[in-house]
Formats: structure tokens, C-alpha cells, sequence
């Protein structure tokens, strides 16, 4: 074998992955120095990303465009894969009641950005741009509310459906949530510092005193055994990723295989949402590694939460660097009028939906619950946690935690997405059908919500009477 540089096959993915680290290490050194970046609490992938973007279109450095989709590709599934490996502390949690309303605000959220997408797509489809694609408003919730890796899988499929620049439409949507995500949430982190609602300055973090408990549960394996702790993160992700493919492979083609027609609708998306599938498994793992331990058949705990959370941080900066620099702005030629209506309006409505439902569900931390949701649901979890820190820097509020176990019921609660996002590209008929079911969809969540407030509100009242 040729180990020469004459091999670009051997050399060209150290080659991107070191130019990706060189971007990182460089948008790192421009936050720290520069205070513009740093009070914009712009996230260093993200200013990575658009770094990468510019070496693009300068000449300096051109990305391998296969690569960067390849690794947006499975860098979601797997750290989503990590996050829902972790243990969870029964004495910690705040409860499913919580959880189960932070999924019901989360999808809630989704909808309405898909609603608002598809009024947009739809209105200009009828008026200003016939040759619009209708059901590209669907990729709103897809950018905003669930990042670049789905806006990828979904502006990939959609473009493949006669979607001229769906896949960089998707992207430079999720691009544009992290500028809303730290423009309004810097903006409303100001706000409230001004009314004395912050602890410190804004974008300034001290060093953490953290404790021994803070990196490792009890009765866990060792940190260097025969083989290291992280290896062992590692070789379980990677373990589920593999049952993952192989259970999405052995649906889609029996699917195929009963029916050739709905297999060209449904196996795109399952593979398109194949960390759903992922997140699934791993719970099952999880739960499986617990009764396991209960009955003694295993004697320790394999799963470090902190390197889990250092293994998913990871993988998500990766896929949010990839994600910004594979945008091609020459696909975008022609959708700058339903692009801009997108970004504005969904970040207008997200901000105005989250207002309302944190301020009733969350109540003494409707702050914390509102500016954490709202980072998350423009941009991602990591985000969301940044601005949380914030307000709360200690992160002592159960909002942090409401972003990741309210995660966990989003992916049961938005199953009905993955519906709307195949309905909605089949025909015009369809796409107006998907939108009365998106509303119906939202009426019976903002029910749910308000039923549980009221039962909530009932039984505080009989409390003090008891």
C-alpha cells in the first residue's frame, strides 16, 4: 500500500478533520480575545463553522463537501446516542410530570414553526414564487428546532423530491438559529441583568470547583482497568450505533420486500431519522445494563455520565461545524425571500409560544425554563445550556434538566413529524392536509398542557387545607 501523500484516498479525511481542528482552535482563540465574540456567547462550533464557511468561498481551503455530509450525518445520530446512554438520578429528577410537559412545550414548539413554515412556503408559493416547493416549510422546525443534522437528512430528501437547494436551504436555516439564538438570547440576557435578574457578567464564566462526585457515580468501573473508562463510553456508542444500522437495515428492507411502493416513502425517512431509532436503543441499553446489575449478573456500572456528556458534546460540535460549512449559498439563489421570512417570523414565534408556556409551566424559574428552552429550540442543547448558565450559573434550577429529559419525551411526543414531513411532500393536497393536522396536533398538546396546570393549581390549593 502506498503511504505517500500520492494516496488522497489514505490522506484526505486526516486532511479535512485537521483543517476542522485548526477552525475550532482558531474561532476558540477569537472568543477568548476578541469582546465582541465573547458577549455575543456565540458558540465556538458555530464560529467554527462559519470560519470553515469563509475559508470556503476565500480559496483557501475547499472541504470535501461528501465528507462534511457524512459527518453530519452520523455525528447526530451518535450523540444523541450518548446522551441517552446516561443513568439517571431518581434523586435529582424533578419528576415525569415535568419531563413529560417540557416534551409536550418542546414538540409544541416544533409545530409551531411548522406551522408558520408551511403558512410562508404556501402564501409565496400562491403569490410571489409559484415554483416554490410547499412543503419546505417544514424545514424551519427541522433548522430551528432540531438542528443542522436534521435540516441535512431532511433538505437531502426533499431535494431529491424536486427541491432545487434543499439541503443548503435546510442548513443555512439551522445556521441562521444559532445568530437567534445568541443575538435575542444576549439581547434578553441583557434585559433582565439590567434588572438585576443575573448573577455576574454577562458572557464572563469563573472556573468551576467541582467535586469528585461531579465525574462518576458510585460502584462504577475503575477509570484505568484493563481497559480505560472512555474506551468503554466509546465501545458502548459505537455498539448501539451498529445495532441501530442494523435494525434500520432489516426494516426498510422488509418493508421493501412486502411493499416496493411504501418502502420508497418510509426508508428514506427511517434512515433519515435513524437517531430516533438510535436514542431508542440506547434507553433499551440502559435499562438493560440496570435489571442486569439488579440481578447481579453484572456487579458495576458501566456508564459514566460525565464522559457520555463530554463523548455527545463532542460529536454535536462536530456536526454543527460540518453542518455550517457544507452550506452551498449558490443553491440558495432564488429562496432568499421565503429564507428571510422563515428566519424572522420563526424566531419571532418561538420567542412569543416559549414566553407563554414557560411563564405557566415553570413558574419560580419561568426564566431560567424560557431562555434555556429558547436556546435550545433556535440552535441546540448545548445552547440552550449556555445561555441557561447565564442566569444560573451553578445551574441549580430544574431548567437544565428539563432540556434533556424533556428531550427524551420529544422524540415519543414529535413520532408524529416524521408523518407530517412525508405527507406534506407527496402533493399540494397533501401539504395542505399536513397543515390541519399540525394544528389539530397543537390543539391537543396546548390542552394537554393547560389540563395539567389546572390539576396542578387544584392540588395546590387543597394542600394547605389538608
Amino acid at each position: 500500500m502506498d503511504y505517500s501523500a500520492a494516496n488522497q484516498p489514505l490522506w484526505n479525511f486526516i486532511i479535512q478533520m485537521g483543517m476542522l481542528a485548526v477552525s475550532v482552535l482558531l474561532a476558540n482563540i477569537l472568543r477568548r480575545r476578541i469582546p465582541f465574540f465573547r458577549r455575543s456567547l456565540m458558540p465556538v462550533s458555530v464560529l467554527a463553522g462559519f470560519i470553515l464557511l469563509a475559508f470556503k468561498y476565500t480559496g483557501l481551503f475547499v472541504p470535501d463537501g461528501d465528507i462534511l455530509e457524512m459527518l453530519v450525518y452520523h455525528t447526530i445520530a451518535m450523540g444523541f446516542i450518548a446522551m441517552s446512554l446516561r443513568t439517571v438520578n431518581k434523586e435529582k429528577n424533578e419528576g415525569r410530570s415535568v419531563g413529560f410537559k417540557s416534551g409536550a412545550i418542546i414538540v409544541g414548539t416544533y409545530l409551531v414553526q411548522g406551522i408558520t413554515g408551511l403558512l410562508i412556503t404556501i402564501g409565496l408559493a400562491y403569490t410571489l414564487k409559484p415554483d416554490l416547493f410547499k412543503a419546505a416549510g417544514l424545514l424551519l422546525p427541522m433548522g430551528y428546532g432540531q438542528g443542522p443534522g436534521q435540516a441535512n437528512n431532511i433538505g437531502t430528501t426533499y431535494e431529491g423530491m424536486g427541491f432545487v437547494g434543499g439541503r443548503s436551504f435546510g442548513l443555512a436555516i439551522a445556521a441562521a438559529g444559532y445568530l437567534c439564538a445568541c443575538v435575542v438570547g444576549v439581547i434578553m440576557l441583557n434585559r433582565w441583568a439590567k434588572k438585576g435578574l443575573l448573577k455576574g457578567q454577562v458572557g464572563v464564566h469563573e472556573s468551576e470547583n467541582l467535586s469528585a462526585d461531579y465525574f462518576q457515580d458510585k460502584n462504577e468501573i475503575p477509570v484505568s482497568d484493563s481497559i480505560d473508562k472512555l474506551s468503554v463510553q466509546v465501545a458502548l456508542v459505537l455498539i448501539v450505533y451498529l445495532l441501530t444500522y442494523l435494525l434500520t437495515w432489516g426494516l426498510t428492507s422488509a418493508i421493501s420486500a412486502i411493499s416496493p411502493g411504501l418502502g420508497k416513502t418510509v426508508n428514506s425517512l427511517l434512515w433519515g431519522f435513524n437517531f430516533i431509532i438510535g436514542s431508542v436503543l440506547a434507553m433499551l441499553t440502559r435499562v438493560v445494563l440496570d435489571k442486569s446489575r439488579k440481578i447481579r449478573l453484572i456487579t458495576r456500572q458501566y456508564q459514566n455520565n460525565y464522559l457520555l456528556n463530554r463523548i455527545s458534546g463532542f460529536f454535536f460540535d462536530i456536526m454543527i461545524i460540518c453542518g455550517i460549512a457544507s452550506i452551498n449559498m449558490e443553491d440558495l439563489t432564488g429562496l432568499w425571500i421565503p429564507f428571510l421570512l422563515m428566519v424572522v417570523l420563526g424566531a419571532l414565534v418561538t420567542w412569543f409560544y416559549l414566553k407563554k408556556v414557560c411563564t405557566r409551566t415553570y413558574g419560580d424559574y419561568a426564566n431560567e425554563g424560557l431562555i434555556s428552552m429558547y436556546g435550545m429550540l433556535t440552535g441546540t442543547i448545548g445552547s440552550g445550556v449556555l445561555l441557561l448558565r447565564e442566569i444560573d450559573p451553578e445551574l441549580m434550577t430544574p431548567a437544565s434538566g428539563n432540556l434533556v429529559l424533556g428531550s427524551s419525551y420529544a422524540i415519543i411526543l414529535g413520532a408524529p413529524m416524521l408523518v407530517f414531513v412525508s405527507l406534506a411532500s407527496r402533493s399540494d393536497l397533501m401539504c395542505f392536509v399536513t397543515l390541519g393536522l399540525a394544528i389539530l396536533y397543537f390543539m391537543a398538546l396546548t390542552w394537554f398542557l393547560l389540563k395539567k396546570e389546572k390539576k396542578a393549581a387544584a392540588a395546590a390549593k387543597q394542600a394547605p387545607e389538608a
